[in-house]
C-alpha cells in the first residue's frame, strides 16, 4: 500500500476531532436554545465527540486502514446529516454543516466518494427525521450565527492550507519533470530538446542583431569499437568522462547538450569562430588526457566540428548541417582533431 494511503487515517484523525467538535458546538447552541431533552444531547455528543476516536481505533485495528477510513468518511457524512432533524432544520447550521461535509469528501480526491456520501446523507437524514419527528424551525438566531463563525473560519483556513500544500507539491513535481526533460540523465548535460531551443534562440539573435554565435559538434572517436570491445558500461563511462570535460570548458551562458549517442553539441552565444576553435582545441586536448581507472590503457579521443552562425543559415537544421560538415572533415582527416566550417582542419601538434 502506498505511503500516502497508510498515512491517511493519521492525517484525518485530528481534522475529524476538530471538525466534528466544532460542529457539535454549533448543534449544542441550537439544542440549548430549544431546551432539548437529554436524549437529544446524547445523540449530539456521541457522533461529535466520541465518534472521531472510535473511527481512529477502527482504522488502527483494520487490515486495510485505507478502505476502513473511506468507510469512516461515509459515516461522517451520515452522522452530520442525522444532526439536521435534531436541530429542527435550523437553516444556517444545517446548510453550513452539510455543505462543509460535502466539501471535505470532494477534497479527498477519492473517486466517487462525494456521490456515495450524498446517498448516505439522504438516507441518514430521512432515518433521523423518522426517529425524532418532523419539526420545522428554520429561523437562525444571532447566537447560533456567532457559533457558526469558528466552523466557517477554521474550515476555510484548513482547506486553503491543504490546497496551498497541494499546489506547492504540484509545482515542485512540475519543476522536477521540467528538469528531467531538460537534462540528460547519463551526462548531466542538457537534453536534445532543450539544447535545440537554446540553439534556435542564438540563431534568431544572430539574424536580428548580428550577435555572433558558434556551434561545436563533438564525436567520440571509434566509440563503436569501445562498446564492442569493452561493453556498454565502459561506453557509458567514456560518455560521462567526455561530458565532464565539456562542462569544464563552457561558460555559464553557453548550452552544452547530448545530441545523441556519443555525439555532443555546444552552442556558444556571443563568440567568434577563432575563440570557439580555441575552446574546441582545449576540449580535444583535455579529452586525450582522460583515463578510466580500471582501463588506464584505453585512449579516448574526440573529433570536433565548429560552425559560426551565418545569415545563410535559414533555420537551425542548416546550422547543424554546417557543424556536421565540419565534424565530418575532422573525422575524414584522421580524427582527434578540430575542423572549422570552411576552415582548414587543425591537427594535434606532433
Amino acid at each position: 500500500m502506498p505511503t500516502s494511503r497508510r498515512q491517511m487515517p493519521r492525517r484525518i484523525y485530528p481534522l475529524r476531532i476538530l471538525g466534528m467538535g466544532l460542529g457539535g458546538m454549533v448543534v449544542g447552541v441550537v439544542l440549548w436554545e430549544r431546551q432539548a431533552s437529554a436524549l437529544a444531547w446524547l445523540c449530539m455528543a456521541l457522533p461529535c465527540f466520541a465518534w472521531p476516536h472510535v473511527a481512529y481505533l477502527l482504522t488502527q485495528r483494520s487490515a486495510d486502514p485505507y478502505r476502513t477510513e473511506t468507510r469512516n468518511l461515509l459515516i461522517d457524512s451520515a452522522l452530520t446529516a442525522a444532526l439536521v432533524p435534531l436541530m429542527h432544520f435550523n437553516l444556517l447550521p444545517s446548510v453550513l454543516l452539510l455543505t462543509l461535509t460535502m466539501v471535505d469528501k470532494i477534497t479527498t480526491g477519492i473517486r466517487g466518494l462525494w456521490a456515495r456520501a450524498l446517498v448516505a446523507m439522504l438516507v441518514a437524514g430521512a432515518a433521523s427525521t423518522l426517529l425524532t419527528g418532523m419539526h420545522w424551525a428554520p429561523e437562525t438566531s444571532m447566537r447560533v450565527m456567532v457559533a457558526c463563525l469558528p466552523v466557517m473560519v477554521l474550515h476555510t483556513l484548513s482547506v486553503s492550507i491543504v490546497s496551498y500544500q497541494l499546489i506547492r507539491k504540484a509545482t515542485h513535481s512540475n519543476l522536477m519533470l521540467d528538469e528531467l526533460r531538460r537534462v540528460d540523465a547519463l551526462t548531466g548535460l542538457f537534453g536534445r530538446g532543450h539544447w535545440q531551443e537554446q540553439a534556435e534562440a542564438a540563431l534568431r539573435r544572430h539574424h536580428t542583431t548580428d550577435e555572433p554565435a558558434c556551434m561545436l559538434m563533438l564525436d567520440i572517436d571509434h566509440f563503436k569499437s569501445i562498446n564492442d570491445l569493452h561493453g556498454h558500461t565502459v561506453g557509458d563511462e567514456v560518455i560521462r568522462a567526455l561530458a565532464h570535460v565539456v562542462r569544464g570548458h563552457v561558460r555559464a551562458g553557453d548550452c552544452a547538450g547530448r545530441f545523441g549517442g556519443d555525439e555532443f553539441a555546444i552552442v556558444l552565444p556571443g563568440m567568434h569562430a577563432r575563440d570557439a576553435l580555441a575552446i574546441a582545441q582545449r576540449i580535444r586536448e583535455q579529452t586525450e588526457c582522460v583515463r578510466l581507472r580500471h582501463l588506464p590503457d584505453l585512449r579516448i579521443t574526440s573529433s570536433i566540428g565548429v560552425a559560426p552562425a551565418d545569415h545563410r543559415h535559414s533555420n537551425l537544421r542548416a546550422w547543424i548541417d554546417a557543424a556536421d560538415a565540419a565534424l565530418y572533415v575532422a573525422k575524414h582527416e584522421g580524427r582527434n582533431r578540430v575542423s572549422g566550417y570552411m576552415e582548414p582542419a587543425l591537427a594535434p601538434a606532433v
